[in-house]
């Protein structure tokens, strides 16, 4: 009887896994990250400043530094390595920054009609690659699907011509790369990256539009590999892959979407963002002292985390519930706390404009040939790259719901055995990349580096 009893209960242990053992393992990689990094970092809403306040210290000139004097700076330049220096994101304010700002914009650019039809274009070859006849369900990972739909459009952005197949096997080789390791679900594979560092160094004389000022040959491969092949094509897949689970999970949003009602689906997208933002934290460091009107003094170095998530759901009821009634019968959205792609006083993401026209001409592109269907768990940070069941809108009559539904079941299963598999992969593998950035110390070695050679050119000069 004990032997039976103990039985049973190691079995009902082992089948609860997936309910309690992620949850425990994230918030002990949490505890291990924050152990590691120190307690540099000020979160933003926190004790000190509140989410009234957000807006305020987020625009404030003074909270303008981007990546010299953070700890949390050298992991950043770790996992988008190479060439994070040169990263938009990561350079500090002032002449290289505008160029490469200034050439960015030149890039997004692009008109309304054109930018929808390449999006067009792009999803629908791949739709017909990856599903030649069309008649047959799928099982999927949406943010696969996306890379070489998001590959192939800034590749075209960049060069103005179709995107070749090993072009675009090497930016999705290094994206994927990229983004993995920023889950902590596998280690860095430089030479994925160096490949397309290599690839784009051959091409800087074939690029629509000239490269920023003042960089190195080697810089602007860094370049267009950060700002296009790194962070355009992992975030617009990041983000498709949130608003294609939700449009898989709520039938109601997609049938939104495919009535050609943009302000309608431009509710639905927001919702989305709101709920999934794309950016966990930001940081930010103090080039001054920040001084509030409520006697609050925030010293120059300090390193502000602002978090979106937080932000996103506080002065909203029922925050975790999807209801995209909050931006189409409420307050516009700049009147709530809703800034998914960042804040215009701060270094907002320069594809603001773009992005969203872009996502909704593919979301539909996607609908217009499947119904969706999830039973995959949906979270902020998606480890899981968003599984999901594509459903022939013209498939024969002959197939049957049952298989759908077994489908789904497995999809299910699966899903949660990977959960508890995955949060101890990400426990492991995210412990040793934050070490061995703090052991490489990527970003302090660069300005230190500067520094040395801003001194011994001063030398020289006297």
């Amino acid at each position: 009887m004990v032997t039976v009893l103990v039985a049973a209960v190691a079995v009902a242990a082992v089948l609860s896994l997936p309910w309690w053992l992620p949850g425990r393992v994230v918030a002990l990689r949490g505890r291990l990250f924050a152990r590691i990094n120190g307690d540099e970092g000020l979160p933003v809403p926190g004790d000190l400043i509140g989410v009234e306040r957000f807006r305020e210290v987020y625009g404030h000139p003074a909270a303008g530094g981007r990546s010299k004097g953070a700890v949390l700076s050298d992991l950043f330049w770790y996992w988008l390595s190479p060439g994070a220096h040169v990263h938009q994101e990561h350079l500090e304010a002032g002449e290289r920054y505008d160029a490469v700002a200034r050439t960015t914009r030149r890039y997004l650019a692009v008109p309304r009609a054109e930018a929808e039809e390449l999006a067009r274009r792009c999803v629908s070859r791949v739709l017909r690659e990856r599903a030649p006849r069309g008649d047959t369900a799928r099982l999927v990972r949406l943010r696969d699907l996306m890379m070489p739909v998001w590959a192939e459009f800034y590749y075209e952005l960049v060069f103005g011509e179709p995107c070749p197949r090993a072009a675009r096997d090497l930016i999705v080789g290094n994206a994927d790369d990229v983004v993995t390791a920023l889950k902590c679900c596998g280690l860095r594979h430089m030479g994925r990256r160096h490949r397309l560092t290599r690839y784009l160094a051959g091409r800087l004389d074939d690029v629509r539009h000239p490269l920023p000022d003042g960089l190195s040959g080697e810089e602007r491969a860094y370049y267009l590999q950060g700002t296009f092949f790194n962070t355009a094509v992992v975030q617009m897949s990041e983000a498709m892959a949130h608003l294609l689970m939700v449009l898989a999970r709520h039938p109601d949003a997609a049938a939104t979407a495919l009535t050609g009602d943009d302000r309608a689906f431009d509710a639905v997208l927001q919702e989305t963002m709101r709920l999934y933002p794309l950016f966990g934290v930001a940081h930010r460091i103090t080039t001054g002292d920040i001084d509030l009107d409520d006697g609050t003094s925030i010293p120059e170095g300090s390193v502000l985390c602002f978090g979106y998530p937080e932000f996103h759901r506080t002065g909203f009821d029922d925050p975790g519930r999807f209801d995209p009634g909050r931006f189409r019968d409420g307050p516009a959205a700049k009147d709530l706390n809703h800034i998914p792609f960042g804040i215009a006083a701060n270094r907002p993401c320069p594809a603001w404009r773009l992005a969203p026209i872009t996502m909704r001409v593919a979301a539909r592109e996607v609908l217009r040939r499947y119904a969706l269907a999830s039973t995959a768990a949906h979270t902020r940070s998606m480890p899981n790259r968003g599984p999901c069941l594509l459903v022939p809108r013209h498939a024969p009559l002959t197939r049957r719901a049952w298989t759908h539904r077994a489908a789904l079941l497995f999809m299910w299963i699966r899903d949660r055995a990977e959960d508890v598999w995955r949060s101890l992969v990400q426990l492991v593998l995210g412990t040793y990349m934050v070490w061995d950035a703090r052991r490489q110390r990527l970003c302090e070695r660069h300005f230190a580096q500067l520094e040395t050679s801003h001194a011994s050119s001063r030398s020289g000069t006297r």
